[in-house]
């Protein structure tokens, strides 16, 4: 039987991605008013193989599958928000963008966010001159994460990003609903709030906590190998933040529940917004169809 914690979602253009332990649904709102739907099966490695599915290198794993289903589900619903346009008519040139996308968009995000979130607060942090590991580290650390909050501010002004993020909020009540046992309908799904503990702001604030109690024990770097190998640090981040949101959300009605959680609860004020009807349809006809319902 299907863990309701087993259950994760993320917006994408003018959709919803919904993964369940057995299977992944895309919904997506084409220009023309219907609901396209793409669903595979998909069991995680974790899952499959008992040493990706240990403490730690889980959170790896499951950080490099969110990445690479996320693009594809993003590749798919900018398929669709331009297929009545008469573009990519063909199967085989479409499939040859599609591929392109997905490469070149992970290659940008990947580059960018090195520049923005990692080697910038390097940068900015050495032109202190600060002689203190500690002292580096933390404000490192700060800069870090002033830089995702004023990005994450700045993006939520644009009015594409605001859809998704109404998506996003979509994605949050409808899981709610699930969790709670409510009928799937937009009706019942609607007095849910779009701030959910799981959410992957709270995963991203908490990996910038770990990464300052990390560098601590790195020093300060003091020339390019030593800012490498901080790079090569960024698995076991990834995978002790994973371990911590897990935790958190088990224990979220507790104090140091609530403590974890709280920070990526505030930030959800501004990555999720509240969605319409129609992006409700859209979000539980992804999660019917991941649960083997549509």
């Amino acid at each position: 039987m299907e863990k309701k914690h087993d259950i994760g979602g993320q917006a994408v253009i003018e959709g919803v991605m919904m993964r369940a332990p057995q299977r992944i649904a895309v919904a997506v709102r084409k220009p023309n008013g219907e609901i396209a739907l793409k669903e595979e099966p998909f069991v995680s490695l974790s899952k499959r193989m008992k040493l990706f599915g240990l403490p730690l290198i889980r959170g790896v794993v499951s950080l490099i599958e969110t990445m690479v289903i996320g693009v594809k589900a993003l590749t798919y619903s900018a398929d669709m928000a331009v297929q009545e346009e008469g573009e990519h008519k063909d199967g085989k040139s479409s499939k040859t963008f599609s591929t392109a996308w997905l490469v070149g968009t992970v290659t940008i995000a990947l580059g960018f966010g090195f520049l923005l979130f990692f080697y910038l607060p390097l940068f900015v942090t050495g032109l202190f001159g600060f002689e203190s590991g500690v002292l580096f580290n933390v404000v490192d650390g700060l800069i870090r994460l002033g830089v995702l909050l004023l990005y994450i501010w700045i993006i939520s002004m644009w009015k594409e990003i605001r859809r998704i993020f109404e998506y996003h909020g979509a994605e949050h009540k409808t899981i709610f609903a699930y969790e709670a046992g409510q009928p799937l309908t937009v009706a019942s799904v609607r007095a849910y709030t779009t701030h959910h503990p799981r959410c992957g702001t709270s995963f991203l604030l908490i990996v910038v906590v770990v990464s300052i109690l990390v560098f601590l024990f790195l020093g300060r770097p003091d020339n390019v190998g030593e800012r490498f190998l901080r790079f090569l640090f960024i698995p076991v981040i990834g995978g002790v933040s994973y371990e911590l949101i897990k935790l958190s959300g088990r224990k979220r009605h507790s104090k140091i529940g609530r403590f974890f959680l709280a920070p990526g609860l505030w930030l959800q004020r501004i990555t999720t917004k509240e969605p319409s009807d129609d992006q409700l349809e859209v979000a539980l006809a992804a999660l019917k169809s991941a649960l083997g319902n549509a």
